[in-house]
C-alpha cells in the first residue's frame, strides 16, 4: 500500500536530524574541503612546480633532408627568473638538458620574469649548454617588459644563444640546408614573418620560433614546416576533465603539446614551459622540456 506523505512524515523511523548533528556534520565536511585545499595548494607548490617532465616526440617533417633525419631537437620555454625560480632551479635543468646529448636547443622565450636582476648569474648557467648544430632563441612578452630586452637579448647571446628577431639563420651538415627563423614577440615587439624568411631558398625546411603560439595562424599562410612556441604554460593550472582554466592572450587555440594548423597541416608544438607567473604553482600542468626527434 503506496504511503501519503504526511505518513512518511511521521513515521517513527525516520529520526529528524538535530540542529548539533547537522552543524557537526557541516563542519567535518568544511574541515574536508579546507584540508583538501591546503594538501592541492601545497602539492601544487612544493612538488609539482619543480617536477620537471621530460617529453620525448618523433616528429615527421615532409621533405626533412636527409642528413638532418634523427637530429635531436631540445625546446624550452618560459623560465621566468625571479617568480620562484631561481638560478640553482634553472642548473638543475640545464643538467637535464645537456644529459640529452642534443643537435641543436630552440628557446621560445621569457628568460625573465619583472626583473632582469637575475640575469648576471644565468648566462653562466645558460653558457653550459652545448649542441653541435647551435643554440637559438626568441624573446617572450616579460622579456619586454620595462624596456629590457635589450639586457635580455645581450645575455642571451653572452650565453651564446642566437637570438632571432626577425631573421634567421641557416644550419649545415654536410652540405644539406636547415633554417632556423625567428620573431619578435608579437604582443609588445613588431614580428615581420615576411622579413624573417626572406632569401630562404623554395623548398628548403624552416623550423620558426614565435613566442605566443596563435602566431600559428599566420605562420600557416608561409612555407614553415615547424613553429615552436611557449607562453600558454599550459595554462599552469589544470582540472580533469576540464582542461586549462585561464591561459594569456595569444595561447588560447594552441595551448600545450602538438598541433596541426593550416590547409597543409603545419605542425605547431607549444612547450608548458619551466617557470610560472602570477601565482608559484602548477597543477596537473607539469614544468616541460621537450625532446622532438625529427624524421
Amino acid at each position: 500500500m503506496l504511503k501519503t506523505k504526511g505518513e512518511n512524515m511521521n513515521d517513527p523511523r525516520i529520526a529528524p536530524i538535530s540542529r548539533k548533528t547537522f552543524i557537526s556534520k557541516a563542519m567535518k565536511w568544511l574541515g574536508g574541503i579546507v584540508g583538501l585545499g591546503v594538501a592541492t595548494g601545497a602539492y601544487a607548490y612544493g612538488w609539482e612546480r619543480t617536477w620537471l617532465d621530460v617529453v620525448r616526440i618523433t616528429l615527421t617533417i615532409p621533405g626533412l633532408r636527409n642528413r638532418y633525419k634523427g637530429t635531436k631537437l631540445i625546446h624550452f620555454s618560459d623560465v621566468h627568473l625571479g617568480h620562484f625560480m631561481g638560478t640553482n632551479d634553472l642548473q638543475a635543468v640545464v643538467a637535464v638538458i645537456q644529459e640529452e646529448h642534443p643537435d641543436v636547443i630552440c628557446f621560445t622565450g621569457d628568460l625573465v620574469d619583472e626583473s632582469i636582476s637575475p640575469l648576471a648569474a644565468a648566462v653562466p648557467i645558460l653558457s653550459q649548454l652545448q649542441a653541435p648544430l647551435g643554440k637559438f632563441a626568441v624573446l617572450g612578452n616579460h622579456d619586454y617588459r620595462i624596456d629590457q630586452q635589450k639586457s635580455v637579448q645581450e645575455g642571451l647571446t653572452a650565453s651564446g644563444f642566437e637570438v632571432l628577431e626577425n631573421r634567421h639563420v641557416v644550419v649545415t651538415k654536410n652540405g644539406e640546408s636547415l633554417y632556423i627563423a625567428g620573431v619578435e614577440d608579437v604582443l609588445h615587439g613588431k614580428p615581420d614573418l615576411a622579413r624573417a624568411i626572406a632569401d630562404i631558398p623554395e623548398g628548403e625546411n624552416v623550423i620558426l620560433l614565435a613566442h605566443e603560439p596563435d602566431f600559428a595562424d599566420e605562420a600557416a599562410k608561409h612555407p614553415i614546416h615547424l613553429q615552436l612556441s611557449g607562453h600558454s604554460h599550459g595554462g599552469q593550472v589544470r582540472l580533469p576533465w576540464i582542461g586549462h582554466l585561464v591561459t594569456p592572450p595569444l595561447a588560447r587555440k594552441y595551448v600545450q603539446g602538438l598541433h596541426r594548423v593550416g590547409p597543409d597541416q603545419m605542425p605547431v608544438y607549444t612547450n608548458r614551459g619551466l617557470g610560472t607567473t602570477i601565482l608559484p604553482v602548477r597543477l596537473f600542468c607539469r614544468p616541460e622540456i621537450t625532446v622532438l626527434t625529427l624524421q
